[in-house]
């Protein structure tokens, strides 16, 4: 929707601004869909699992608390729980609680895990370097990670009682 009658205090996007953000939201629906059908072609998981399983591969002993992964996927902890679910049937990840806190849980990247992840990453690789890397400058390269920074620094308050998806 372009311009029309709103308050002062929040103008509807001018014409440049809506084409820009569609174009944003075309690419990046397009670029997550294009990253799921891969994965799922070459190893049977859809994109959000390979993120959990590469930050499970680099953390510390393969293993992170569901909390701090959930917050570092940006995602719930229902969503996560779900996912740690289907990656446990397949024998990717396995849950252990942890010693010193009686509710928490560590999720654990099996040997299967990283096999998988090993054989995935090439692929997922090859997609993003040509979908994304291959298709811009050096100089377009270093200013979409300084817009992403920017945005993502936006959207994720410091301050308490912040409503982030981790916290839900």
């Amino acid at each position: 929707m372009t311009k029309a009658s709103t308050s002062a205090d929040e103008p509807w996007l001018t014409a440049e601004e809506q084409l820009i953000w569609r174009s944003y939201v075309h690419a990046t629906t397009l670029l997550e869909d294009h990253m799921d059908r891969q994965l799922q072609r070459d190893v049977g998981m859809p994109h959000i699992y390979y993120g959990l399983l590469v930050k499970l591969a680099e953390s510390s002993r393969r293993r992170l608390r569901m909390t701090e992964l959930a917050m570092q996927a940006k995602i719930t902890r229902s969503r996560l729980s779900h996912a740690i679910a289907r990656l446990e049937k397949n024998g990717w990840v396995r849950r252990e609680d942890c010693p010193s806190d009686k509710r928490g849980q560590f999720a654990v990247l099996t040997d299967q895990g990283l096999e998988v992840l090993q054989r995935a990453a090439p692929g997922h690789v090859t997609v993003v370097r040509k979908a994304v890397f291959d298709r811009l400058t050096p100089e377009q390269q270093k200013s979409l990670g300084e817009i992403m920074q920017i945005i993502a620094e936006g959207l994720q308050p410091n301050e308490a009682g912040a409503d982030l998806p981790w916290l839900r």
